[in-house]
């Protein structure tokens, strides 16, 4: 296991209360949640640096968006 290190992150009222709204629905810590949302920025990110496509799926329309990053 790679050491760990430790950070403060200051977020906004609006901000917290998304994070603790996902948190509850998702039944995982902040700390969880936020490991689980980089790793996912970074699929995206890699995917995006190689040329790809990332897109949504509307389930029953099956209408596609594509995914913007900055």
């Amino acid at each position: 296991m790679a050491d760990k290190k430790t950070m403060t992150l200051n977020l906004s009222e609006p901000e917290m209360a998304v994070l603790e709204a996902l948190c509850k629905r998702k039944g995982m810590s902040k700390t969880t949640l936020l490991r689980q949302a980089l790793r996912l920025y970074q699929s995206i990110d890699e995917r995006l640096e190689r040329g790809e496509k990332v897109f949504v799926e509307d389930p029953r329309s099956k209408e596609k968006a594509e995914l913007m990053v900055l």
